[in-house]
């Protein structure tokens, strides 16, 4: 399934820029779409199918009640949102497995779509490259086959599934895996985080995630990934340009509260990192050579504090933003 949204990056930044508040952001945006023209990428968001596991905090719903993943669906529409990149661990996770049947088959019944984020296992590189192996082939069977319910809605690129990697241990050989992933009928493409990889032949390209840049992490959280994102953007150009480019945008981050926190923190600026973030592209991707998608990090990661779902969680009123 493809669905594209014709809308402008500038647009999309009125997420925030409308207001902190939820319902500020999504009039904003909802009323600049019948007017906006541009290129024709689409926008996904990641979305974590864990809430409503024990390990995890209470955000007042379960990503496995079917009703609250309609909403969520039918609000990400009205923000552009084309699709949901779902964290997904095989049967490592049970949960988040029932989750995503869930997501998945709901996707396919509101024209909307869905793809599996595959965490890599943090385990030495045979067992890592095994459960890649198993996971995937079990993942095809149960939610890529036409007879699989809602795989229809699975995000596709040119005819092709998009898997997207979130590396951990780093230790899964990934030349294996596309050998074995070039057998299926349809071969999936296999999108890893933008990182140093010796892989990289393996893959189809590089997503952008969530990152300071080059300064690091601030403790007053005013180094939103500006130069990240720009090198991000020119080294896919230059260095990659045959490879799938998913670029990303943020509201901010903050694991200051979670239980394995950092203290890692990136302010929200009152909705200008995000309308920062998701104006970038448009300098590297003119309309006649569109970035294919943005990645929108996240829907709803609460724990560390990047969640657009409900608004801007804090309006830092009297932060500036960096000279430009």
């Amino acid at each position: 399934m493809t669905f594209r949204l014709p809308i402008t990056f500038a647009a999309l930044a009125l997420l925030t820029t409308g207001g902190c508040t939820h319902t500020g952001m999504r009039q904003a945006f909802h009323e600049s779409v019948p007017s906006a023209t541009g290129a024709p990428t689409r926008v996904l968001a990641v979305y974590e199918p864990w809430f409503g596991h024990p390990r995890h905090i209470n955000v007042g719903y379960s990503s496995q009640d079917p009703v609250t993943l309609k909403k969520q669906i039918e609000e990400a529409k009205k923000r552009g949102i084309t699709g949901f990149v779902v964290d997904w661990y095989g049967d490592r996770e049970p949960f988040i497995d029932k989750s995503y049947a869930v997501l998945q088959s709901l996707a396919g019944e509101q024209n909307f779509t869905v793809a599996m984020m595959y965490d890599e296992t943090d385990k030495e590189a045979e067992q890592a490259t095994d459960d890649a192996l198993v996971s995937f082939d079990s993942f095809r069977e149960k939610y890529l086959a036409p007879e699989a319910r809602g795989s229809q809605a699975y995000l596709t690129y040119k005819g092709r599934p998009v898997i997207f990697i979130f590396p951990k241990g780093g230790h899964t050989d990934w030349n294996r895996v596309r050998e074995e992933t070039n057998k299926w009928s349809s071969p999936p493409l296999l999108i890893y985080e933008f990182r140093q990889t010796p892989y990289a032949a393996a893959l189809d390209g590089f997503y952008a995630w969530v990152n300071p840049g080059k300064k690091g992490w601030a403790a007053d959280g005013s180094n939103w990934g500006e130069d990240y994102l720009r090198d991000f953007y020119q080294t896919m150009r230059t260095k990659y340009p045959d490879k799938i480019a998913v670029g990303a945008a943020w509201a901010g981050f903050d694991d200051r509260k979670a239980s394995w926190t950092l203290n890692r923190y990136m302010s929200q600026r009152c909705g200008e990192t995000l309308s920062a973030t998701m104006k970038l592209p448009s300098e590297s991707y003119p309309a006649d050579n569109p970035l294919p998608f943005l990645l929108i990090a996240t829907w709803n990661d609460y724990e560390e504090g990047t969640a657009i779902e409900r608004g801007s969680a804090k309006c830092d009123a009297g932060a500036k933003a960096p000279a430009r």
